[in-house]
């Protein structure tokens, strides 16, 4: 899966506080792990993401070899979104 790192900031930034601790929860992850792959730097406390991210328009590209992290970001939008109408 393929998508640009502005689009991954975007979903990063729309989700609500403690949404980072939930899903690191949910996977069974630590947590720096996850915010490694929203594009943390902290690779000391977390484990790789499977993200590589490429310099390009948009804040480049952002390849993702496992999407789990990507996919309960995505639930938690769309649970929000059903709860916001």
């Amino acid at each position: 899966m393929t998508i640009t790192f502005d689009e991954l900031r975007r979903i990063k930034d729309s989700l609500p506080d403690g949404s980072m601790a939930k899903i690191a929860e949910d996977l069974d992850l630590p947590i720096e792990t996850v915010r490694n792959y929203f594009g943390g730097y902290n690779f000391g406390s977390g484990t790789p993401s499977g993200v590589h991210f490429e310099k390009g328009p948009g804040g480049g590209i952002v390849h993702i070899d496992d999407p789990q992290i990507l996919e309960a970001a995505q639930r938690i939008l769309q649970h929000e979104d059903v709860h916001a109408e």
